[in-house]
């Protein structure tokens, strides 16, 4: 007699019938996220039917504004867990990829160091993943460890696995290979030649994604910021028309629908760029950075009330509960995160000197002075915040009596609280100078050259993007809001006294204002993604001063607007 299979077998057959598209598997294993596919997309799709029976449900018990706004929130739910589950997956592992093939010319510098000091592959391999943590050195370790025992190193693989994402890279390592089994006299060339080839692939590759970013961008723009807060002084005229315009329409319109397009179309954009240059992760776990959210959230509830009482006098009724969110959030995010900001500041002032400290080495390296000594005489050469660190490095070395990337990187190292893979980098590549010798200068003075040329790209990258993303920032945190704001005014004078009791102020001012705090957030994000890839406390600190500054122009443009109407 045979038994009713039992609830794991029948989420085994219900998996096996979902069809995973191309690049799904590999998209969550670039996200470690521990589950098969088929177990993924068959739990967003339950959690999607659950919800759109529940807003079906809604709408056919109840009815009214809330019974619309109910059930079409649960619609919306269940899209996006649909979508979310299908798509959110694959362009969350994209972007884990964008920001992974930042660190490609470092990568491939690194190699060509490891190539120049030890003229073997495995080795240079082996240094290059030891250099750096991210997901480029994990695939590279993984390749070089896969390939042991074998007659090869693991680059090949590397490079197949990566060259659909960035040509450049694979192109470069290519170079690296054929460097390896190159005469001497040759081996310099085509290091060399790698490296320029990585540099200025990415280099051109975020030039082409900059001139082909302002058709999209301008398109949102117009259909995102535009075309919806233009529509709002429109309401009067199509309700006199006999055009049904109703708050729950609105709700609907202004709070759900084109928020929910906004992300997509902004998560699409995000998609697009090949490259990103996020700054350095400065854990919860720095002495200058508060380890619990709780100064923030007294900070954003203080400014949330503050918001309140100031909302009272600019509009009464729905002015305080708008003014209270966008401050008090706003506020919150920026003291969360500024510390972030001033930690990651000072790590700017003290990679800015590294290339030309790293070149002076290099240069007394080369004329037969130890590293240890060209270190210290580089301390009295160097400016401010960098020299400190080196100063206080070269103690802790002779007091520890330990090697110069324990100095820097070790438990008690002088960068323990400096996140900088730049400098971490750099250290390795000082402490393996340091065994090899003068012959080991020109290399350090490459890593020098290579960090000049890696600025310059990204200096670059940031220009070429600078029109489009400074645009999207101003509409976010200004134009956006003061155009909203004066919209609802006229709206509410054209409409009082007539017949659009439906489309009142106290109505428009509410929705119009969560649609400008959306726009804040959402296009200060992607102009922040854009600029320099989507990083948390770049894009929460940024975020919390657009939510401030918008809140307020929106509500002075409401009142500005009513005086001179």
């Amino acid at each position: 007699m045979t038994g009713r299979p039992a609830p794991n077998e029948l989420v085994e057959r219900v998996t096996d019938c979902i069809g995973v598209p191309d690049g799904y598997e590999r998209a969550t294993r670039v996200l470690t996220l521990g589950w098969r596919a088929e177990r993924l997309l068959a739990a967003s799709y339950a959690v999607a039917g659950c919800c759109w029976l529940l807003g079906l449900a809604a709408l056919s018990i109840w009815t009214g504004a809330v019974a619309v706004v109910v059930g079409t929130a649960c619609l919306l739910v269940a899209v996006g867990a649909v979508l979310a589950g299908r798509y959110g997956v694959p362009l969350a592992a994209q972007a884990r990829r964008i920001r992974a093939l930042g660190a490609a010319p470092s990568l491939v510098a690194t190699l060509v160091l490891g190539l120049t000091l030890w003229p073997s592959t495995e080795r240079a391999t082996a240094f290059a993943a030891a250099a750096d943590d991210g997901l480029l050195a994990e695939r590279l370790d993984a390749q070089r460890r896969r390939a042991c025992g074998t007659p090869r190193d693991g680059l090949g693989r590397f490079a197949e696995q990566w060259s659909d994402e960035l040509p450049a890279l694979a192109a470069a390592i290519h170079h690296v290979q054929r460097a390896a089994v190159a005469p001497p006299d040759e081996r310099a060339t085509a290091l060399e030649t790698a490296r320029r080839r990585v540099l200025d692939g990415t280099r051109d590759e975020m030039a082409a994604f900059a001139a082909d970013l302002r058709a999209p961008a301008t398109g949102l723009y117009a259909f995102g910021v535009l075309l919806p807060l233009a529509l709002v002084s429109l309401l009067p005229a199509a309700t006199a028309a006999g055009v049904p315009v109703t708050p729950s329409l609105l709700v609907v319109t202004y709070g759900l629908v084109l928020p929910s397009v906004l992300v997509v179309a902004s998560a699409w954009l995000l998609a697009q760029r090949p490259v990103a240059f996020p700054p350095a992760v400065v854990p919860r776990s720095h002495p200058d950075v508060p380890s619990t959210p709780a100064p923030a959230v007294a900070g954003g509830v203080a400014a949330a009330a503050g918001g309140w009482v100031a909302g009272t006098f600019v509009a009464p009724g729905w002015g305080p509960p708008l003014a209270a969110l966008g401050v008090g959030t706003g506020t919150a995010l920026v003291i969360h995160y500024r510390p972030v900001r001033d930690v990651r500041g000072y790590v700017t002032d003290i990679e800015a000197d590294v290339p030309d400290v790293l070149t002076a080495i290099g240069r007394r390296v080369d004329r037969g002075q130890s590293v240890e000594a060209a270190l210290a005489a580089a301390v009295d050469v160097t400016p401010a915040p960098l020299c400190d660190r080196l100063a206080e490095t070269l103690d802790r070395q002779q007091t520890l009596c330990v090697g110069i990337e324990e100095a820097f990187c070790g438990e008690y190292g002088t960068l323990r609280t400096v996140p900088s893979p730049r400098l971490r980098r750099a250290a390795v590549l000082l402490d393996a100078a340091a065994d090899v010798g003068p012959p080991a200068g020109e290399t350090i003075t490459t890593m020098g050259e290579h960090l000049a040329d890696l600025s310059a790209v990204e200096r670059e990258t940031r220009c070429d993007l600078a029109q489009v993303t400074g645009t999207l920032s101003n509409t976010a945190a200004l134009f956006g809001p003061l155009v909203g704001g004066a919209t609802v005014a006229l709206a509410g004078t054209m409409g009082s006294g007539g017949p659009i009791e439906a489309v009142s102020a106290a109505v428009l001012g509410p929705v119009v204002g969560w649609y400008c705090l959306v726009l804040a957030a959402v296009l200060t994000a992607l102009s922040t993604g854009l600029r320099r890839g989507l990083d948390r406390a770049l894009v929460g600190y940024r975020v919390g001063l657009a939510l401030c500054s918008a809140t307020a122009t929106y509500l002075a443009a409401v009142v500005g607007t009513g005086l001179l109407v």
